[in-house]
């Protein structure tokens, strides 16, 4: 970096600013308080020193970035309620997420990624209030075209939505530039988006031009759609590509959703070509680290003092085409065990990927939703809170809490949990009941999940819960 004295902080004086240990003041990802607070890690409280200068850096074969193994995904900012405006929307909370963004800068995280979808359209705004306090050769920005409905599918509306952001992310280049959600709507939605509107060519061309320094694209869903950019990369030279990867995914990810395909294919295709991964959910939305507690047990057994969330992350570390694992780390213990995890990357052996691959096996057995809280099923026009009823059936399935019958032992408590938990984490007026089955919904969703289906299924549940006839 040049004339690092002029513009960079002192690195002591910035790590006493910001303060040693972080002190956390938020409920973590599910919204549990006391001794339920960090989900993430698999216990109360972050412990143990965080380094800031053992970063594993992987680097990108096209430009030359050494790039953070831990990349911070922005799609799960911090927010604050609005005092008095009975709408439940959170403003971002932009003081926590300059400090956030500060405190993984000073311990050696340098790539951020955004949309101009995330946070109802307001992530980009904030990541470029908060990384432009910081020199621009210090950090690498990704973001997405990110033109899913039809209505932006024009020339001239993907290329505004392109161009604000640069405005929102106060830049005049982006690093690491993605075509967003390459698979959701098939081969039909690629050509609509990228191809017979001419914005491929033209990103192309903006790359060679150095207003892209990276081109890649994100994937979800139809393996057709996949293949067919894949097998066009002599020609496109794809810098990247993200692709949903963790030690469930690895080998079952037909199982929890038919239309998905394992990420081992997904990886050794990208293996084949010489393409880096960017990794998404490798927590597979929270659920690899809001386990059953039997796995909990399992995985604290064999290594005591790292958390639940760590074996994720060190899964999806170790496969040396990775170039950096994203995670939404809304709160400071998230960021803390996570820098802890790649501060250096401890990688896997043979005998540890075997491991993870029995407790997959385990973790099968439970019927969760596959929702990973991405929210693109979100504004509901009915005003349904979905991600959060599906994340609270799916921590009630892996805390025994969801009962089959009233003669199941402990119903009564496992009753009780559902529907006081359920009261607590989704407003009455949000809930699975306010469903007339639209489906405006499921076709925005990844993971392909049947939303209605599943909230009729989860409200017919708790009426049962109710009314004592299950």
């Amino acid at each position: 970096m040049k004339d690092k004295q002029g513009k960079e902080m002192n690195r002591r004086k910035f790590l006493k600013t910001l303060g040693t240990g972080a002190a956390v003041t938020t409920a973590a990802l599910y919204g549990c308080g006391g001794k339920q607070q960090n989900t993430i890690t698999g216990s109360t409280s972050a412990e143990g020193e965080v380094p800031t200068d053992k970063m594993t850096y992987r680097t990108t074969p096209s430009t030359g970035d050494k790039v953070s193994l831990l990349g911070y995904g922005c799609m799960r900012l911090p927010t604050v309620s609005k005092p008095g405006d009975g709408k439940n929307d959170d403003e971002i909370d932009q003081e926590t997420v300059n400090r956030l963004t500060d405190y993984a800068l000073a311990h050696g995280i340098n790539y951020f990624d955004t949309s101009p979808a995330y946070c109802k359209g307001r992530s980009e705004h904030a990541m470029g209030i908060a990384l432009s306090r910081h020199p621009r050769n210090s950090y690498y920005i990704a973001t997405k075209l990110s033109n899913f409905s039809p209505d932006t599918w024009s020339h001239d509306s993907s290329l505004a939505m392109y161009r604000n952001s640069f405005k929102e992310l106060k830049v005049d280049y982006i690093d690491y530039l993605l075509l967003h959600g390459i698979g959701m709507g098939g081969m039909e939605a690629l050509k609509g988006r990228y191809l017979d509107n001419g914005m491929l060519d033209f990103l192309l061309s903006e790359r060679k031009a150095g207003h892209i320094r990276n081109l890649g694209f994100s994937y979800h869903g139809d393996i057709e759609v996949f293949d067919y950019l894949l097998s066009r990369h002599d020609e496109l030279k794809w810098d990247f590509v993200q692709i949903q990867l963790n030690y469930v995914d690895w080998h079952h990810a037909a199982e929890t959703n038919p239309r998905n395909t394992d990420a081992e294919y997904l990886y050794n295709e990208l293996v084949k070509r010489g393409i880096p991964a960017v990794i998404m959910e490798p927590l597979l939305g929270g659920r690899l680290s809001n386990v059953p507690t039997h796995i909990v047990s399992r995985l604290k057994q064999r290594e005591p003092d790292g958390s639940v969330a760590s074996w994720a992350f060190r899964f999806a570390g170790s496969w040396p085409d990775v170039l950096t694992v994203l995670s939404g780390m809304t709160y400071m213990e998230h960021l803390q065990d996570n820098l802890r995890t790649y501060s250096p990357l401890k990688s896997l052996t043979d005998e540890e990927k075997a491991f993870l691959e029995e407790t997959a096996q385990l973790m099968l057995k439970y019927p969760t939703v596959p929702c990973t809280g991405c929210k693109y099923c979100m504004p509901c026009p009915y005003g349904i809170d979905i991600p959060s009823i599906l994340q609270h059936y799916n921590k009630c399935v892996n805390e025994g809490n969801v009962p089959k019958s009233d003669q199941d032992e402990g119903y009564s408590q496992a009753r009780r949990a559902f529907l006081v938990g359920y009261d607590r984490s989704v407003p009455r007026l949000r809930q699975a009941n306010h469903c007339i089955g639209c489906n405006q919904c499921a076709v925005h969703c990844p993971q392909n999940i049947k939303i209605p289906d599943e909230l009729h299924r989860i409200d017919s549940f708790v009426e049962q819960l109710k009314q004592g006839t299950l």
